[in-house]
């Protein structure tokens, strides 16, 4: 039985025919510098992408960081634009939480409850009973770290014990402890041959891919191995190939344009 996560995530990816999550992970040194005249300009300018998009996307993927570092004024900010997102959208809190007890708990709490989040970027490295506190929550979904898009993912996550690859075994660890329908995977499209050997390993959990666009995954390998077998369950991430296409007036125009073309390419290799 599919969760309340999932009916969501379906039902807003058939709803907008799209797999695409806009990342607002939005650096003030490249929002456009008109914007920098505003009172609480990272919120207007992601008032204006969400605005702009929202009929385009299956989700958007906010960074903490971005926010953090502004300190409490952007994370009010942070907290404003979850708010601006429509509610059938998905709302992911990138925030790759991972600690134990009362301060998992914490961190649970403040992503679903105070920011409101419908997901969570968490590591595994501590294990099960840090990741519990997020999974306690049924009807959110906690999006667990098994194979980054960044080059130094061969540090540690290809890393062999006992004939298989630590996120190898992370994934086999998240699928079994997918009991509520609430686990899912972050996988990154910069690796298309082991996300299909991530997708074997775990077939029915959602996938959050970042990697395309700057980082240069590519589409259509991404939703060939990324997706399931009804090609869906895959939430593909572009951050800053749709947020700045533009520094100009035209800079929400210019993201609708980019997030519609990787709709259509991503549409294109799911048919």
């Amino acid at each position: 039985m599919a969760s309340l996560f999932i009916k969501k995530l379906e039902r807003i990816c058939r709803k907008n025919e799209s797999l695409v999550c806009v990342g607002l992970d939005v650096d003030m040194n490249r929002i456009p510098t008109f914007l920098h005249d505003v009172g609480e300009p990272v919120l207007t300018f992601n008032r204006a992408i969400i605005d702009a998009t929202h009929d385009l996307v299956c989700a958007y993927k906010l960074n903490i960081a971005f926010y953090e570092v502004l300190g409490a004024e952007g994370l009010q900010q942070f907290r404003k634009t979850v708010d601006h997102i429509p509610d059938d959208v998905i709302k992911i809190v990138d925030a790759k939480r991972g600690d134990i007890g009362n301060t998992a708990r914490m961190y649970a709490k403040s992503c679903f409850e105070y920011y409101g989040g419908d997901a969570v970027t968490a590591s595994p490295y501590l294990g099960r009973d840090s990741l519990q506190p997020f999974l306690d929550y049924e009807e959110k979904c906690t999006f667990v770290l098994c194979l980054t898009s960044n080059p130094g993912s061969k540090d540690f996550q290809y890393l062999s014990l006992g004939g298989k690859t630590l996120y190898q075994l992370v994934a086999e660890n998240v699928n079994r402890w997918n009991e509520k329908r609430n686990c899912g995977l972050v996988v990154g499209a910069t690796h298309p041959e082991e996300l299909k050997k991530v997708r074997e390993i775990a077939p029915e959990l959602p996938f959050l891919i970042p990697g395309i666009g700057a980082q240069g995954g590519d589409v259509g390998q991404t939703v060939r191995f990324g997706t399931d077998k009804k090609g869906e369950r895959a939430i593909i991430n572009s951050s800053r190939g749709i947020i700045y296409a533009s520094a100009g007036k035209d800079f929400a125009d210019a993201a609708r344009a980019k997030t519609k073309e990787l709709r259509e390419a991503i549409n294109t290799w799911r048919s």
